[in-house]
């Protein structure tokens, strides 16, 4: 079943507890070290999260006074709700959930300190389905991983520029957000015509799934570039612990350059975290689908975060025009970039 829409539960919560969350900054351990606790999804799109867990490159940048809890979530809302809860101190996470906080909470709940990830998402068809064109998806059941995650927002975005809306909105098209793991089994059933969906369950719905790739969403940006993951932090971690910020980037910055000149040995290591995670490997044919459509960046791309919010916007997910100004706290970011010779962003 659907999930309740995500702005009534988020305007439900008390805005006193929310500001009492935001003001605190982590916890501490038995022994007094602080508890750093860190959100990611068992995704290639969070792949420097999982690859830089793995191989100790964030708990060696915080050293021993700092303590990482990671915590697995499996979808962008679920980790804003965990923010305004102050169950979480930062995480990896896609644009539209990130702007829901924001704006939810008058900026604050989070702030944008780098990106993660450009590309990796797709809408992949049954061939069964005979959807070959746009005008093909008139009357279609499609299904995202979340009501108002990243996905979910491109798909409606997508029909309203064809001329479709939801069943919800007086369409014909039929929106159901659903697990990603259960996309996969009902696409296999025959009771959905297609998904729009993060790697690897795109490639997954192609490879285990037998479905044909529709759209590759970097055809619809400039130069294939557009935000599907970065890191988020609450703003009391970065007012009352910018070192923690700047050592988890400083070794952010490390595991991407890492995994883009090791890619080979990037993906089998991320394989390995998926199956540690999920219980089940990644086919070596979908993962390496998978990779290719995206890239490990740190630069979070913030045009495209706009024209996401934009999107949200005339989806129905915000209801006033969304105001992003203070969003990125990019400072750490371009001080590590310019120390390391990179160019700065914005």
């Amino acid at each position: 079943m659907p999930r309740r829409p995500l702005l009534p539960r988020l305007y439900s919560l008390a805005l006193g507890l929310l500001l009492a969350a935001c003001s605190t900054s982590g916890r501490s351990d038995p022994n007094g070290a602080m508890v750093l606790r860190v959100g990611y999804f068992p995704n290639i799109t969070h792949s420097q999260a999982l690859i830089g867990l793995a191989r100790g490159d964030f708990q060696t940048a915080l050293g021993p006074q700092v303590q990482i809890e990671p915590i697995q979530f499996n979808a962008g809302p679920s980790v804003i709700e965990a923010m305004f809860a102050g169950e979480i101190d930062m995480s990896y996470i896609g644009p539209n959930p990130a702007i829901n906080g924001y704006v939810q909470s008058q900026g604050e709940a989070l702030r944008i300190v780098a990106g993660a990830t450009s590309g990796g998402a797709a809408l992949v068809v049954r061939p069964e389905a005979g959807i070959t064109t746009p005008p093909d998806l008139s009357g279609r059941r499609l299904a995202t991983p979340q009501l108002g995650n990243t996905q979910d927002v491109a798909l409606r975005s997508y029909l309203i520029a064809h001329g479709f809306d939801t069943v919800e909105r007086g369409g014909d098209v039929e929106i159901f957000p659903t697990e990603n793991s259960q996309i996969l089994n009902l696409f296999r059933l025959g009771q959905i015509d297609g998904a729009w969906v993060p790697e690897p369950w795109a490639a997954r719905l192609i490879v285990e799934g037998g479905g044909e790739l529709f759209l590759d969403e970097r055809d619809l940006w400039p130069n294939g570039d557009f935000v599907t993951a970065h890191v988020i932090v609450r703003p009391s971690l970065l007012r009352d612990h910018p070192e923690i910020v700047r050592n988890w980037l400083s070794a952010h910055l490390v595991v991407t350059e890492w995994s883009l000149a090791h890619p080979d040995e990037a993906q089998t290591l991320l394989n390995q975290e998926i199956g540690r995670m999920t219980g089940k490997e990644l086919d070596p044919a979908v993962l390496s689908m998978a990779w290719s459509r995206l890239r490990p960046t740190w630069d979070p791309i913030s045009t495209s975060l706009v024209a996401s919010a934009e999107a949200a916007f005339a989806a129905g997910f915000l209801r006033e025009q969304p105001d992003l100004d203070g969003i990125y706290d990019l400072t750490i970011l371009n001080e590590l970039l310019e120390e390391e010779g990179y160019p700065q962003v914005r």
